[in-house]
């Protein structure tokens, strides 16, 4: 009675023991996928609004962006930038914008709007991206629309 006894529980613990050496190795493989599916977060560049106006004194295609609301563009912006709302930047590439490797110069208000912004277009595939924050700050020329 003993000895089926002794077989019993060493056939237990030997199952037992095989069933958390396959969770443990379910969990490894798990995690290796998690860690081998984690996508690359493309970047974009903060420049200080000094180096942004050497960068645009330079002739080398550059656009500024404007990423504010139609009404705040109209009251006051930076010469030659050109109005894409935050707001209408979405996955597809803007029309404005069809070189990916462009160099682009965004601003907004306070400087929010434009790293939102900068990163959706990063994320697009924008390689160029520089943001250098908001026109409350900007020491430069501003125009406004008529």
């Amino acid at each position: 009675m003993n000895s089926k006894i002794l077989i019993i529980v060493t056939s237990l613990c030997m199952l037992l023991s095989a069933c958390g050496n396959r969770i443990s190795s379910s969990e490894n493989v798990q995690s290796e996928v998690q860690t081998t599916t984690v996508a690359e977060t493309m970047t974009y560049q903060q420049v200080t609004q000094e180096k942004a106006k050497e960068m645009m004194k330079a002739d080398d295609g550059h656009i500024i962006v404007d990423v504010r609301r139609q009404d705040e563009y109209d009251s006051g912006h930076i010469p030659d930038a050109i109005l894409i709302p935050n707001e209408s930047i979405g996955t597809e590439k803007p029309k404005e914008l069809s070189d990916l490797d462009q160099v682009i110069l965004i601003y907004c208000r306070s400087g929010r709007r434009s790293k939102e912004a900068s990163q959706k277009l990063a994320d697009m595939g924008y390689t160029n991206i520089y943001e250098f924050g908001g026109i409350i700050d900007w020491t430069g020329e501003i125009v406004t629309s008529p």
